[in-house]
């Protein structure tokens, strides 16, 4: 299978055929009969629109794109590889801790070898035969698990049918690079792969690390180039190293052709004016090093891009915007930095709570006053024109929480990193946050397309808006950050798989059980296999071939009304370094028995990754009627080097949930009432929800959270 065409069917959900008029029938509707059965046992299936054309198709062709399309969806939901686990009845029959580790010591004591290893001086757990490695094969697990019982209640995927592969590559190519929000490392990827075979680009590429991508293929064409800054110019040559076009991290530049040298030169001395060389100091060892690879010494011609690389030597001065409001807002001159930002909307936007800080008291009573709240919300109502769409909701958000502050200021990262603060911030005025609030309402709503009728799912009305996909790796039924969605069945099952590349790995999969207060922790994990209601399926220590964990959780008999499951990098490779590392979780009643893992029972499953070495995906919360609902984190703790666990990071953990629990996130739900403030019916009918439902009038436009993004304003 291609990589476009996997990419496709993984990502939009939709499988690309062409026209089957060009091929004679066969028995194609008994092998699509087949593929869908056996969709099925992964919990895909085909749409009706799907099977039928599949049915008109020869045969062997449904064969083997229903090979094409199994490896895809598998891979998707985590089923392409074999989840063994270390206890082989799990969850039954697991040993209480005290009494497996006793176990195993009885065990060592037998084996004269082993004695050496188990004096008092030297004793290490870990290193005890047998433990930390599968004692069984993945088969006779198998053996060991009656089938699972498929009951209406387990997840079913509609897999619909798409164009060729060529539009539907275009589609997606198109909607990625025309993303309001900066995407997620695999979407760059993604877009990356795609610009290779799509030309047909989007008018509007707002976010600057797509130009970057785009820019890479437009350069291999011999196409002019996306740029406006001298930092488009310094991402592009990050890219063509193979490095971050984010500028996250340094890249180590390769040698360039003599081509690629002029064409970034040329493109430098086109946009180098004296406003923009203020922007060489943000990266300037960045550009020292590209210098050395561009010899722009060659070039005389060429003298605004010479002048780049003087201001990252420093010899020669350029000052940013951001240093000259520094700078005034230094020296107590709060009025000059508003006059200097009214020419940076969006800066101006996203310094506008600092700036109301600064302002009198009695803020109202002196309007021609550019300092006061008064001209500082002048300034943001002739700014908010200007700014984009994201950093306009972005601030939404940020005020909104002003209003009834939380127990601490969370802050993330690009990477998911997370750490948290008191707030220590003096309240804004309320008049002041009501006129913001009103000012940024109306600017949203003006600038929301009219999506005619709208259906809206009820289930869909908790989910964040996507303000950034960076922290998120694509998967499986991933919401944005700040999502809440409810959790359906009696048993709530949560899987970390791992392969290591080179070192030996030992991932641990953990659970904190915290009370409504955040108090009274429980913990299970491999120091600890079992409580009341949760089991551990056992501690493995390293993944040549790969290694899964599982902990099950008994929801009605949970004791605690806060669980959230983590994954910690007790030794060897963090997640971005692995061969392979994915987490999800599964629901199912307590009838159903089956595999550790099946993968009709999956309900989100998503790539670990991130510099952190303790991953927080989800927390699960109990509402007060008993029900239980999952709040997206996609969070990273910095862990340390080695030997994290749970009970390590227990207060760390429960502070950063807790500021990402009680904090008023910007969903869907206030998005849809805006919509409708603009939607009439010549403009057709547009549904939004989790999944696109069956009956919708021909040509609706469906609007789901993988495509969520496209409705962020520009």
């Amino acid at each position: 299978m291609s990589d476009l065409e996997a990419l496709v069917i993984a990502r939009r959900l939709r499988v690309p055929i062409g026209d089957p008029a060009a091929t004679a029938p066969g028995w194609g509707e008994a092998a699509a009969r087949q593929l869908d059965a056996a969709l099925l046992t992964v919990g895909f299936t085909c749409s009706p629109a799907l099977l039928g054309r599949l049915s008109a198709l020869p045969g062997e062709t449904v064969l083997d794109l229903g090979v094409r399309v199994l490896a895809a969806v598998r891979t998707l939901v985590g089923d392409h590889v074999q989840h063994n686990a270390y206890f082989i009845d799990f969850p039954r029959n697991v040993p209480d801790t005290l009494e497996f580790w006793a176990g195993l010591l009885r065990q060592a004591l037998l084996d004269p070898v082993a004695v050496e290893r188990t004096r008092p001086e030297t004793l290490n757990l870990l290193t005890l035969p047998g433990y930390g490695r599968y004692q069984h094969a993945y088969t006779d697990l198998l053996a060991a698990h009656a089938e699972l019982i498929p009951l209406a209640g387990d997840r079913v995927t509609v897999l619909e049918l798409g164009e060729d592969l060529e539009s539907e590559a275009g589609a997606l190519f198109r909607s990625l690079a025309g993303s309001e929000i900066p995407l997620a490392e695999e979407d760059l990827a993604a877009l990356r792969l795609l610009a290779a075979h799509c030309a047909d680009e989007p008018e509007r590429i707002p976010v600057r690390e797509n130009r970057a991508v785009l820019n890479e293929a437009r350069l291999a064409a011999g196409r002019p180039l996306l740029v406006d800054t001298v930092t488009d110019v310094l991402r592009l040559a990050c890219g063509l190293s193979g490095g971050d076009v984010t500028l996250a991290t340094p890249t180590r530049f390769r040698s360039l052709r003599r081509a690629e040298r002029r064409a970034l030169l040329r493109a430098l001395d086109a946009v180098a004016t004296p406003a923009k060389l203020g922007d060489v100091p943000r990266h300037r060892e960045q550009w020292k090093r590209l210098g050395e690879r561009l010899h722009p010494h060659e070039y005389p011609g060429l003298p605004r891009a010479a002048q780049v690389f003087e201001v990252a030597r420093g010899t020669r001065e350029a000052r940013s915007l951001d240093s000259r409001v520094e700078a005034a807002l230094s020296d107590g001159r709060a009025g000059d930095a508003v006059t200097l930002l009214a020419h940076a909307p969006g800066a101006l936007l996203r310094r506008l709570d600092h700036l109301l800080r600064l302002a009198p008291p009695d803020p109202l009573d002196t309007p021609s006053d550019p300092a006061d709240a008064a001209g500082v919300l002048g300034a943001a109502g002739q700014a908010v024109a200007g700014a984009s769409g994201r950093v306009l909701l972005s601030l939404r958000e940020h005020l909104q929480n002003r209003l009834s502050p939380g127990p601490g200021r969370v802050f993330v990262n690009r990477h998911g990193r997370a750490w948290t603060t008191p707030d220590a911030r003096p309240p804004l005025e309320r008049e002041v946050l009501s006129s913001a609030l009103a000012l940024l309402d109306e600017e949203i709503t003006r600038r929301l397309p009219d999506l005619g009728e709208l259906i809206v799912d009820p289930d869909v009305l908790d989910v964040a808006l996507p303000l950034s996909g960076k922290a998120a790796a694509p998967g499986l039924g991933m919401l944005p950050r700040g999502s809440l969605s409810s959790v359906d069945g009696e048993v709530l099952r949560f899987f970390v798989h791992w392969r290591q590349a080179e070192r030996r790995t030992d991932y641990d999969l953990s659970a904190l059980m915290l009370d409504d207060a955040y108090g009274s922790p429980e913990q299970v994990s491999w120091t600890n296999y079992t409580n009341s209601f949760a089991t551990y399926s056992g501690d493995l220590t390293e993944a040549p071939q790969g290694a899964s964990e599982f902990i099950d959780l008994r929801l009605a008999a949970a004791t605690r009304s806060i669980i959230i499951p983590q994954v910690n990098v007790y030794s060897g490779e963090p997640f971005d370094e692995a061969a392979e590392a994915f987490f999800g979780y599964m629901t199912r009643t307590a009838k159903q028995k089956g595999r550790p893992f099946e993968p009709r029972t999956v309900r989100m499953k998503s790539d670990l990754r991130g510099s952190g070495r303790v991953a927080l995906p989800l927390a699960f919360l109990r509402d007060r009627d008993g029900g239980w609902r999952v709040k997206w984190l996609h969070l990273y703790l910095k862990g340390r080097p080695n030997f994290n666990q749970v009970e390590g990071n227990r207060v760390s953990t429960s502070l950063l949930v807790r500021s990402i629990v009680e904090r008023e996130y910007l969903t869907v739900a206030y998005l849809a009432d805006r919509l409708r403030a603009r939607s009439t019916p010549a403009g057709g009918t547009t549904y939004l929800g989790l999944a696109a439902p069956d009956g919708l009038p021909t040509g609706s436009r469906v609007i789901t959270p993988a495509t969520l993004h496209e409705l962020i304003p520009a």
